[in-house]
This record gives structure tokens, C-alpha cells and sequence, in this order.
């Protein structure tokens, strides 16, 4: 790696297009200080500025092959610059969008929203891995509504045999859900009770 240091810029770059994981390694080294140091500058946040560092690298290293450079410190820290400014960008969006659309407390709704939606494909995706009569019967209770007997007669299955299975597909909705920790009991219930 030592010899790496002693090759220009040029030939290091060379290197890297060719694939050479040192090289790269070195580039790293070398730049890594500088482009923090200009990263941080810009957003006075020390975990922005190393997220902003490690995909300018990581760009680097998955467009190598594509990349015409001329002068390695001058792209680099265009490179920093143009990330700084495209994270400012979605900043500011973001905080326009929130302002325009939601009033205070409609955030946390909204997140709340969210969750309740992924935790719904969630079971969802339980449900249909129910064997078919017991996915049915759920299918009918919960999502259509229907009472116990108006199942017994849709299915032409006795009323016991509808709360059999209701009991069997909320057993195991519970139990998967058991299993990935995200058994919030308001939240379930409101979804799947």
C-alpha cells in the first residue's frame, strides 16, 4: 500500500478504472480528510458530512468505468459540492411540502397512517398464506363484515366451523406477528379485530 501513495493522481485513477481495490484504497486515504473537512463545512453536521463523503466513494468506485477525470481533487470535490447542495435541495422541499400540506399534528397522523398501512400488507400476506376455506371465512368476517351465520350460509358450513376457523387465522395472524415483535395490540386490533 505504501508504494500507493508515491503514484499521481493520474495513475492512480488509471488503476481504478481497471478495477484495482488498492488504489482505490488509496484515493480514500488520501481525500477522505479533506472532503469531510469541506463536507462539514457546508452542512455543520458531522454524520451528514460523512454520509455525504461515503457516496461521493462509493460513486467513485461503481462508475470507475464510466468516468472521465482530468483531475481527481477538482472532481471529488465537485462531487461533495453537488451532494451537499442536492441534500439541501430535498431539505428544503421537504420542509416546503410539509408546510404547505400539513398543519401541526397531521405529521405524527400520517406516520401513523403509514405504519397501519405496511402493518396491513403485513397481514395481508399472512392471510393468504391461510389454507382456503380458513382464508375465505377471514376474508368474509373482517374485511366484507359478515356475520358468523351469514358465513355459515355463503359457505354452506356449519356456524361452528366459522368460528373455528375465525379463531384458527387469528391464532396464526398472532403468531407471526409474535414472532417479528410488531405486536402492538391497539393497532392490531383495530385492524384485524
Amino acid at each position: 500500500m505504501t508504494e500507493y501513495n508515491l503514484y499521481t493522481d493520474a495513475e492512480l485513477v488509471h488503476l481504478l478504472k481497471e478495477g484495482d481495490e488498492i488504489a482505490f484504497s488509496a484515493i480514500y486515504d488520501k481525500y477522505w480528510k479533506v472532503l469531510m473537512g469541506l463536507a462539514y463545512n457546508h452542512t455543520k453536521d458531522r454524520f451528514s458530512a460523512e454520509e455525504i463523503v461515503q457516496e461521493v466513494f462509493l460513486s467513485l468506485w461503481k462508475r470507475k468505468n464510466e468516468l472521465a477525470i482530468n483531475s481527481l481533487n477538482a472532481y471529488l470535490a465537485t462531487a461533495v459540492k453537488f451532494s451537499i447542495f442536492k441534500q439541501i435541495r430535498q431539505v428544503k422541499l421537504r420542509e416546503a411540502l410539509i408546510q404547505h400540506h400539513y398543519s401541526p399534528g397531521v405529521c405524527d397522523r400520517l406516520e401513523d397512517q403509514i405504519n397501519a398501512k405496511f402493518l396491513q400488507e403485513y397481514i395481508d400476506g399472512i392471510v393468504e398464506e391461510l389454507p382456503d376455506k380458513c382464508k375465505q371465512v377471514y376474508i368474509y368476517s373482517r374485511r366484507d363484515g359478515l356475520k358468523n351465520s351469514e358465513i355459515s350460509l355463503k359457505m354452506n358450513i356449519g356456524e361452528k366451523a366459522v368460528e373455528a376457523h375465525i379463531t384458527k387465522a387469528l391464532k396464526l395472524i398472532r403468531l407471526n406477528l409474535k414472532e417479528i415483535g410488531v405486536l402492538m395490540c391497539v393497532a392490531v386490533e383495530k385492524i384485524i379485530f
